[in-house]
Order: structure tokens, then sequence, then C-alpha cells
């Protein structure tokens, strides 16, 4: 009883008189420094908040370390739902419970500590909750309208990962494996300095949403065992517009940011990533008679450090062979307009671009891929420099589809990427099917 009590008051919402906003996403940020030495004033947080017209949760961590689940979800789900002003001020909370959150309309999430799921693997697996592509699953949904959540660069999501690797023994796409959170039709909304470390397995997935900004977020997934980090993406956007990140710093074992179906307007600047795929537009056409599409993504201004790819472009073969999440194809749609530009690489370990039309992760890529009915067209990578390992030999593999009329419009200009230790430049262009190639000459099939 003494527990339930001291979590009733911990997560009490103030009343406070309301005053006018000035628009949709009307967001009066405090000031950094003045917010990071008042994280544990609630005084200073009501004033906050009465100064914006808001409720306020100032959320205390489980005083004997407990599940702090519930009290959040109190917050977010009901105290301080609409035009609240959520305060997680403790340097650690528990989270021992899956979360559903997606009902926030004008909200302000200020969090200056840890988030850390348990280690309960058996739990996790029992609850977690379909995300809706593949067999993708998280524990936390997350979603609403007009939502500023600010982790003042020490906010952070832990999710325990290395029980997770070392359990899926670098096998990938296991069923019910949770991804941390899925931002589930989120929108007019900013996420602004969080870290997300040791994710279970996606990171997060972007869903559903519109008009979001992802800023100022670090992604650590890395593995202290024999067991890889497979399936640690940074981030998936899936059947969402208008989605930008800005300044992501991404080490895991798997795509830094990637482009799943029905992805449009999706933007990338001023970030780094690290030892992992790098960006990836795909996979696509995985599911039979579905049409899909990627369409209108631009980056500028990314360093790659011991990436495999700049970026890599990759649908399922026309033929439907199994199911998914490791099997499929026969899709179809397009993807068109991809930009890249002002790019470093650093240490790239395979070729910097890469496009193939035969994915199936069931024993049979490489196959069909004359047989993909999805078309692809106007790619541009522009000024790309810096190093490659001495393994590195292509400049690109283009294993385009004749059954789409092959690629169209590929274009590779102002590049200069060389072999570590000679500086010899790379000179290969594998391609298959590439139709009026920019900027380069096929030179190898």
């Amino acid at each position: 009883m003494k527990n339930l009590l001291s979590r009733a008051l911990a997560v009490a919402a103030v009343a406070l008189p309301a005053v006018s906003a000035s628009g949709p996403l009307a967001y009066r940020q405090p000031p950094l420094k003045q917010s990071l030495s008042n994280a544990e004033n609630e005084m200073y947080w009501k004033s906050q908040a009465q100064a914006e017209g808001r409720r306020l949760c100032f959320v205390l961590p489980d005083a004997e370390g407990g599940d702090d689940a519930p009290a959040l979800m109190q917050a977010l789900n009901h105290d301080c739902r609409s035009k609240g002003m959520v305060v997680l001020p403790g340097a650690l909370y528990h989270i021992d419970s899956n979360m559903t959150t997606l009902d926030l309309d004008d909200v302000e999430i200020h969090q200056f500590g840890r988030l850390l799921w348990s280690g309960d693997l058996d739990y996790w697996l029992s609850v977690s909750m379909p995300v809706g592509f593949q067999n993708q699953s998280t524990v936390w949904y997350f979603g609403g309208d007009r939502v500023n959540w600010n982790g003042y660069k020490t906010g952070t999501m832990d999710g325990n990962g290395q029980l997770w690797y070392d359990w899926a023994r670098s096998q990938g796409n296991l069923a019910h494996r949770p991804m941390n959170i899925n931002f589930r039709s989120l929108t007019n909304s900013a996420v602004r300095g969080l870290r997300f470390v040791q994710s279970q397995m996606w990171t997060m997935a972007v869903s559903n949403s519109q008009y979001v900004d992802f800023e100022d977020i670090y992604v650590n997934s890395t593995s202290t065992s024999e067991w890889s980090t497979l399936n640690t993406d940074g981030c998936d956007t899936i059947n969402s517009d208008s989605i930008t990140f800005r300044r992501w710093h991404v080490i895991n074992g798997d795509d830094a940011i990637a482009l799943k179906g029905n992805s449009s307007n999706i933007s990338i600047y001023d970030s780094v990533f690290e030892d992992g795929q790098g960006v990836a537009i795909g996979s696509l056409a995985q599911y039979d008679g579905r049409h899909e599409y990627v369409t209108d993504f631009y980056a500028r201004n990314i360093t790659l450090r011991n990436c495999a790819h700049v970026s890599y472009i990759k649908t399922w073969a026309g033929i439907s062979t199994g199911y998914p999440p490791n099997g499929g194809g026969g899709g179809y749609g397009t993807a068109r307009n991809l930009t890249m530009e002002d790019v470093v690489v650093e240490g790239g370990r395979q070729e910097p671009f890469y496009l193939w039309q035969c994915e199936n992760y069931s024993g049979l890529a490489g196959q069909n891929c004359d047989t993909s009915a999805f078309k692809v067209e106007d790619v541009a990578w522009r000024r790309v420099s810096g190093w490659a390992t001495t393994s590195v030999v292509h400049v690109v593999h283009f294993q385009c589809s004749a059954a789409a009329g092959g690629c169209d419009n590929m274009e590779v200009t102002d590049f200069n990427v060389t072999t570590v230790g000679t500086g010899a430049p790379l000179v290969k262009w594998y391609c298959r099917n590439v139709n009026n190639p920019i900027g380069f000459t096929c030179n190898d099939s």
C-alpha cells in the first residue's frame, strides 16, 4: 500500500491556468543549461508548465526499484495526455512491462535519465506487439499529434541488448524479438536529443506517420560477445511521409536508416554512420501481388565509417518463394527520385553503391534476378569521396531486373573513393540492365 501511494503522488497532475498558443506546433523550449540544472526542481517545471498553460506530470522513479511503466502510461494516457508537460527527472527508470501510449495531443516530454528494459526475455517474447511489417514487433507503441520529446542528449533508452544478441546467436528475424519503440501514427512532432543504446532488435520503426523530425539522436548497439548485432537497424520508415533525420550518430551492425515500403519525402542531414550496412532502400516487393513505393529521398553531408555501402537498394525477385519474413517476393512498384550528396567514406567494406533485385533470405538469394516487376529509376549519388578497404574493387554493383525494363537514369558523379594504402581509384562498374547511366560507363557484367 505504501508503494502504491508513493507512485500516485509521483505522477500527480497539476492543473494550471491556460494561456494562448501560437499555432499547431507552438513549443517554447526551455534553455538547455537551465533545464539541465533544474531537472529535479519540480517548482521550476511548474513555472514552465504554467507559462505554457499545460498540465504537469513530474514522474519520479519508483522508490523501491519497481516497474515504472505503469506510472509513465498514467501520465501519457491520462493525467497529461492532452496539453501536458511530462518530466522524467530521475536517473533510472525500470521498464518491466510493455507500453501503449498512442493518443497524445500537444504534449511535451522532458527526459533526463535512463529507461532500462528488464532482462526477462521470456516475458518480452510473450507480450511483444506486432508492428505490421514482416514479423516485426515492439514493446512500446508511441503516437499522437504535436508531441515534442526532448532528451537533452542525456535521456536514454537502454534495451539491455546484449542479452538479446546472445540469445539470437546471430540468427536474423526471429519471431517476437522486439524493437525498442514503434513511433506509430505520430504526426506534426519532433524527437530530439535522445540516446538509444543496446536495443533489443531494431532500435525503432516509424510507421503510418507524417511530418516528424528526429534530431540529435545517438544510437549504439554493439556486442561484447561472439554473437553479432544483426537486425539492430537504427530506424526503419514504413508507410510514412515527410520524416526528417538530422544529426544522427549510429553505431550498429545493420542498416543505419532503412526506407521500407511506402516511404516518401524522407530526408537525412549531417549524420555519421559506423560499422553497419549504410543507408538501405528496402527491402521491397517482398509481398506477392502488393504494390509498394519509395519516392523522393534526399540525404546530404553523410559520413560512413567501416560501413558496407554508402547505400543499397534491394527488391525481392518476381517469383514468390516461401513466406515473409525470410521468404517471399512477387511484389511490384517503384523506387524513384533517390539522391545522396556530399558523402564521405572512411573504410568502405564493399561496393559503395549496390542494387540488386533478387533478394531472398531462405537460401535462394541471387536467383530469378530478371523476374522482379519493381522499377528503379532516377537515382543519384553526387560528390562522394574517401577510401575503401583493399577487398573492394567495384564502384557499383547494379543487378537490375529485365522484367521491370531495367533501371533508368542511374547517376554517379564527382566520385573520388580510392583504395587504402595505394591510393588507386576504383574503376570497375558492374551493371546488368542499366539504361542511360549518367557519369559513368558500365565496364563489367
